[in-house]
Formats: C-alpha cells, sequence, structure tokens
C-alpha cells in the first residue's frame, strides 16, 4: 500500500470521511467512502475460503446510471459502467475502486 500513491490518496483524502459498510452477507462486505472530489472510493472485501463474484449496485452509494471506474490496486480504468458493477473477489481479498460520474 506504501507505493501507491492512488491508495494513499484515498487514505488521505482531504474530506477526512472515515469509509462504512454498505452491505454485508455472510464473508462478503462492501465498504464506501465519499471523496473531496464527490467520488466514492469503494472496497469490495471476500473473506471466504473461496473466490467469489460480488456485485456493487451504484444505488447504494448515491450513483445513478454510468459511472466511470477505476481499479486502484491495478491502476486500470474500467470505463464507463451502467448501474451495477460485478467483479471476481480472489478469497480472502480485497477489489478497490474508484467510482466517479
Amino acid at each position: 500500500m506504501l507505493t501507491n500513491g492512488e491508495v494513499l490518496a484515498v487514505d488521505q483524502d482531504s474530506k477526512g470521511v472515515q469509509g462504512h459498510r454498505i452491505w454485508e452477507e455472510g464473508p462478503l462486505e462492501i465498504w464506501a467512502k465519499p471523496l473531496a472530489d464527490q467520488s466514492q472510493a469503494v472496497a469490495l472485501f471476500n473473506r471466504s475460503e473461496a473466490s467469489l463474484k460480488m456485485t456493487l449496485d451504484f444505488k447504494a452509494i448515491g450513483f445513478s446510471g454510468a459511472a466511470k471506474l477505476r481499479d486502484l490496486w491495478e491502476h486500470k480504468d474500467i470505463g464507463p459502467v451502467q448501474d451495477t458493477y460485478t467483479v471476481e473477489v480472489p478469497k480472502h481479498g480485497v477489489v478497490l475502486l474508484k467510482v466517479s460520474r
């Protein structure tokens, strides 16, 4: 994490708001953190023993319609996505996204 400037920027965002859990089911959780630029940092956690697909519904973070996504761990744009985003999250893993309009 210390070498990933995009992840550090989420941690040190000037809005100063902590993340909060927006969804939980068994070993799966989704957390969101509003950022100063009106985007949201969203973490999808998988604490299970198997890789599992997880879906983020943009309504859960106050977005509707299309959103731009960026994978902060992979440093890559996912592009505009409509309404929901589904991703395979590795066992004991996390996917960290920046969601913006």
